[in-house]
């Protein structure tokens, strides 16, 4: 046989990773790297890029520093180092036996498989290519054994083994081999069959998002283009009747012939924009609850400027959330109402019951609260970016402007799962060149907020760092505050999967209240869980606890349905509601200053 016939016979595993026009490939590959190289040097001479409170940089400088001194702890120990390492190379000999095992064709079972929420593994090519096989499990392997070390690691108290778990989390995340063209199938498999314009495309999209960013940069999570607040979301129908320099107020029409005697005020975060209520038709929590013939109001908060510097944690209890209930008091004509109120803005409406309570006051029949903290020992992950030199910084930075732009909370609240909102959207956008789903959730996390200077650092301060509620130290209005001086019936829903209001965390401050809790756990996590229609049978909910020790103890004792925990929470509202009226047009009172969703929601 001559020697020039002679074609090597290529592995079937390979053969999809051959590169059909090299000359196309590199031109694109060069053109990608032009663009990714302009984009790159724009981004490092961008604010975030250089170190400040919330930053990349900043969190970047405390990982390193962190984990060095990690690093150091294990050094000083000879002994545990060596059984550490020993353990370390003994997988990774077994990992290779089975590599070469493999290769010869035996069957074996791999040594450690992702955990099933981990979505990073799915492409068949990471269980059937024996390269990414061997890719994966190196990566597992080396993750579970760092996490094991940290856990088994003596003289860590328990906020620096935190902070060491949660950058070892970043780490981790970080170099997962997802995250990398050579060692991504399905980035890979996109590369060859498009001659590398994935990445022409993935180096455009960097360069969208650099300039659609404001001081610091943003991941594209949605098509930004394909939503409209009053089009698409937040298209409940209703008015602005009542509106001052902190919020506007909106009544939403009725969707039934009579309704409730006893209306809801509902109070949401102003870290984020109100309409996580009210999403799609499908999805709108408002739309339920008026939908059951409920009068519904919803505040939505002003995205502070600097001309609100000043407003403090107190301006928005005493002339937002009491005046908000003024309004509808007035407008509805009822004494007491019911209210509601989500993660801070439960937090903001607890602080204002105990006022209220501690001035013998009492205008609400009950209270729903949503993911709210008071007490915030356990309060997670954000405990870690509010040490006193974090705030320091922090407060300079405020100080400076009058506000905290939204988009440094959201950087803290995406650090916080990296996995889920970081690493997935460098991939699919920057990597495979695709622009990101069309998402209502995600549309509204990123459609974020400012917060008021005063308000925010009191709010982190007081709360976070100090737990001053908890304890019984903070001050309103100069009257000291007991949450055990709040009687009225209360509704809690905690969610298991929470990374900003930790379900142990609601469960512990709910104890601390002096009248009837009913608490529920509901499934999946801070906004999913919450933001759960029936029609969706999705996740499960848990109540009737019986053990109050601890939310493991209450979940063991306690009932578990399945399903959204909204109709069961109708139930319990229906009995604080009173009996049935004829249906209210909004502003009959008032008066109508514009139609829902108003204008406040629109500021950016």
């Amino acid at each position: 046989m001559p020697q020039d016939s002679f074609k090597p016979e290529i592995p079937p595993f390979l053969s999809r990773y051959l590169i059909a026009n090299p000359e196309e490939f590199a031109s694109n590959l060069l053109r990608a790297y032009e663009r990714g190289s302009i984009a790159l040097a724009q981004l490092a001479e961008r604010p975030d890029a250089k170190v400040g409170p919330y930053t990349s940089a900043s969190e970047f400088s405390a990982a390193t520093e962190t984990l060095t001194s990690l690093a150091e702890t294990w050094l000083s120990d000879p002994v545990k180092l060596s059984e550490a390492q020993t353990l370390f190379f003994g997988q990774f000999a077994n990992l290779w036996n089975n590599v070469l095992a493999r290769a010869m064709g035996m069957p074996i079972a791999p040594l450690i498989e992702p955990a099933s929420t981990d979505n990073r593994f799915k492409d068949p090519e990471w269980s059937a290519n024996p390269f990414f096989d061997f890719c994966k499990q190196a990566y597992l392997l080396a993750c579970k054994w760092a996490e094991d070390q940290l856990a088994t690691t003596p003289g860590l108290d328990e906020r620096a083994r935190h902070r060491a778990e949660f950058y070892l989390r970043q780490l981790t995340s970080a170099y997962s081999p997802t995250n990398f063209l050579a060692t991504n199938p399905e980035v890979l498999r996109e590369t060859i069959e498009t001659n590398g314009r994935n990445l022409l495309e993935g180096a455009n999209l960097l360069a969208e998002d650099l300039r659609s960013s404001g001081d610091l940069m943003k991941i594209s999570q949605t098509d930004a283009n394909a939503f409209e607040l009053g089009r698409n979301l937040a298209t409940t129908p209703g008015k602005v009747v009542f509106q001052n320099e902190l919020l506007q107020l909106i009544q939403y029409v009725p969707a039934t012939d009579k309704v409730r005697e006893r209306p809801i005020l509902m109070i949401p975060p102003w870290i984020n924009k109100y309409y996580i209520l009210d999403l799609t038709s499908q999805k709108s929590f408002v739309k339920y609850v008026v939908d059951q013939g409920f009068t519904v109001f919803v505040v939505s908060w002003v995205n502070p400027d600097e001309k609100l510097a000043a407003k403090t944690f107190e301006d928005y209890i005493l002339e937002g959330i009491l005046e908000a209930v003024r309004a509808v008091k007035q407008e509805s004509g009822v004494e007491k109402i019911n209210v509601l109120g989500y993660c801070v803005g439960g937090t903001a409406l607890t602080t204002g019951l105990a006022y209220l309570a501690q001035r013998g006051e009492e205008p609400f029949k009950s209270c729903t609260l949503l993911t709210t903290q008071v007490d915030f020992t356990l309060a997670g992950d954000l405990l870690l970016f509010t040490d006193d030199n974090q705030l320091d910084s922090l407060d300079a930075l405020m100080t400076e402007k009058g506000f905290l732009d939204g988009s440094r909370m959201a950087n803290v609240f995406n650090m916080m799962r990296p996995r889920d909102l970081i690493w997935p959207y460098v991939i699919n956008n920057y990597m495979l060149g695709k622009k990101p789903f069309p998402f209502d959730l995600l549309f509204w996390n990123q459609d974020s907020t400012r917060m008021a200077a005063a308000n925010h650092k009191f709010y982190l301060r007081e709360f976070y760092n100090e737990n001053r509620l908890a304890k019984g130290e903070m001050d309103v209005g100069g009257i000291k505050l007991d949450l055990g001086k709040i009687k009225l019936p209360i509704f809690s829903v905690a969610t298991r999967e929470d990374h900003i209001a930790p379900a142990a965390s609601v469960f512990r401050g709910m104890q601390m209240l002096g009248g009837p809790v009913e608490f529920v756990l509901a499934g999946s996590g801070h906004i999913a869980g919450v933001i759960n229609p029936p029609s969706k049978a999705k996740y499960q909910f848990w109540t009737k606890g019986t053990n109050m020790a601890n939310l493991a103890d209450w979940q063991t004792s306690a009932s578990v349905t399945p399903g959204s925990w909204w109709p069961y929470w109708i139930e319990w509202l229906s009995q604080q509601s009173g009996g049935w009226i004829e249906a209210r047009a909004p502003g009959k009172k008032l008066g109508v200053i514009e139609d829902a969703p108003g204008s406040y929601v629109k500021a950016s």
